[in-house]
C-alpha cells in the first residue's frame, strides 16, 4: 500500500468565490497525465502521511471486501458495486469496485480521486484509498453505516424506521452546506452535477455526506458565467437550462437540491415511471399545490402521519420552491438556504427534545429572510 499526500485547497470567504487557484490544477492534472498521475505518487512509504489518498493493491481490498462476495454488498449501481470491507488495520470501509463496461470511465474516476483528494469538509464523503492494478478501478471511502438517504425514504420494509421531520431538517442542513463548501469554500468553486438523495450518505446519527464527484466540474470564473460541458446526470435531478443547453452554472446544483428537498418533503423519488402519468416527476406533480399554501400539506409524505409543525412545513415548502425555479437567476445561494434550513432544524430539534422550557431559536437575519423571502414568526 502506497500513500500520497493531498494539496489542500486555498480556503476563502463566501464573497470570494472567483480566485482560480487550487482545484483548477487537479483538473488539468487530470487531463494531462491520466491514470499515471495516480500510479506514479506515494510508492516509496506504506504509512499515511497527513491526510491523502493510499494507493491499495487489487489483492489487498480483496480480501478486505471477502472476495467481493454478495454477503458484503451494500450497493449497486450503472457505475458498478460498493461492499463492506475490512481492512489489515481493522478500519471498516466501504470499497466501490467500477464496472469496467459501467457509465463511470477511467476520467470520472481520476476526477474523483483528485476532487477527493483535494477537498475535505464535514459533510463530503472521505476518500481513504484507491486501487489501480492493471484494469482494475477500486475506490474506497470511510464506512457511512446507515447507507444512503434514499434507502430511508423509498419503499420501506414493514420494519425501517420512518425518518422524522427533524431528521429530514438535518440531513438537508447537512448536504446544504456540503453543497456551500463546494460552491463557496473551494478555489475555484466546483459544481456538484450529481446531487441525488442515492449520493447522500449516512452515518449512524444522520449526519450526511456527499459522495460520488467522478462528475463534478470547475465553476465558471472571472467574467465566465457558465461552464459547456456534456449533459451528464440522473433524471429527474438535472436544471432544465442545462439539460436542453449544457450549459453548467452553480444554479444547476441549487435545482437538484430543490429535487432532493422534494423527495425529502414527500417521500417521493425523483422519477417513478411506476407511478401515473403527471405524477412520474415529482417536481411536475408537487408545482400545483406549491401554488396554494393551503394545499402544501398534500405534499407531505404520509408516512410522517402529521408529526410535523405546519409552519415547519411551510417555511421548507417555501424554500424548496424557490430551489425549483425554472429561471436559475430565481434561485436562491447556497449559503442563503443553508441559514434558512438552520434555523428550521434547530427548530424542529428544540421541539423533539422538549416541548417547553427551550430556548427559541435564533432566527436569520433580516438580511438572509429578505433575500430568501421567507418570513420566520
Amino acid at each position: 500500500m502506497g500513500c500520497f499526500s493531498c494539496f489542500s485547497p486555498h480556503r476563502k470567504d463566501v464573497q470570494n468565490c472567483d480566485d482560480e487557484t487550487g482545484v483548477r490544477s487537479a483538473e488539468s492534472s487530470e487531463r494531462g497525465k491520466g491514470r499515471d498521475a495516480l500510479k506514479g505518487r506515494g510508492k516509496e512509504n506504506g504509512t499515511r502521511s497527513g491526510e491523502g489518498a493510499c494507493s491499495y493493491t487489487f489483492r489487498e481490498l480483496a480480501v478486505a471486501a471477502n472476495n467481493f462476495r454478495d454477503v458484503n454488498l451494500i450497493g449497486q449501481g450503472g457505475f458498478g458495486s460498493v461492499y463492506k470491507g475490512r481492512l489489515e488495520s481493522g478500519q471498516l470501509v466501504a470499497v466501490k469496485k467500477l464496472n469496467l463496461n459501467g457509465h463511470q470511465g477511467n476520467k470520472e474516476f481520476i476526477m474523483e480521486v483528485l476532487m477527493l483528494s483535494l477537498l475535505h469538509h464535514p459533510n463530503l464523503v472521505t476518500l481513504k484509498g484507491y486501487c489501480t492494478d492493471g484494469d482494475q478501478r477500486l475506490l474506497v471511502y470511510e464506512y457511512m453505516a446507515m447507507g444512503s438517504l434514499e434507502n430511508h425514504l423509498f419503499d420501506l420494509r414493514p420494519d425501517k424506521k420512518v425518518l422524522e421531520w427533524s431528521t429530514r431538517l438535518k440531513i438537508a442542513v447537512g448536504a446544504a452546506r456540503g453543497l456551500e463548501y463546494l460552491h463557496c469554500k473551494a478555489s475555484p468553486p466546483v459544481i456538484y452535477r450529481d446531487l441525488k438523495s442515492s449520493n447522500i450518505l449516512l452515518d449512524n446519527e444522520f449526519h450526511p455526506k456527499l459522495s460520488d464527484f467522478g462528475l463534478a466540474k470547475l465553476g465558471p470564473v472571472g467574467d465566465n458565467t457558465h461552464v459547456s460541458t456534456r449533459v451528464m446526470g440522473t433524471y429527474g435531478y438535472c436544471a432544465p437550462e442545462y439539460a436542453m443547453s449544457g450549459k453548467l452554472t452553480l444554479k444547476s446544483d441549487i435545482y437538484s437540491f430543490g429535487v432532493v428537498m422534494l423527495e425529502l418533503i414527500t417521500g417521493r423519488r425523483a422519477y417513478d415511471s411506476a407511478r401515473n402519468p403527471g405524477e412520474q416527476n415529482v417536481v411536475v406533480w408537487a408545482r400545483p399545490f406549491m401554488k396554494d399554501k393551503r394545499k402544501f400539506v398534500q405534499l407531505v409524505d404520509p408516512l410522517l402521519q402529521g408529526r410535523f409543525s405546519t409552519s415547519s412545513l411551510h417555511h421548507t415548502v417555501a424554500i424548496t420552491a424557490m430551489c425549483i425555479q425554472e429561471q436559475p437567476t430565481f434561485r436562491p445561494l447556497i449559503g442563503d438556504i443553508v441559514v434558512a434550513l438552520e434555523y428550521l432544524a434547530s427548530q424542529a430539534e428544540s421541539s423533539d427534545a422538549t416541548r417547553s422550557g427551550s430556548r427559541t431559536p435564533q432566527q436569520p437575519s433580516p438580511s438572509h429572510r429578505h433575500r430568501l423571502n421567507v418570513h420566520f414568526s
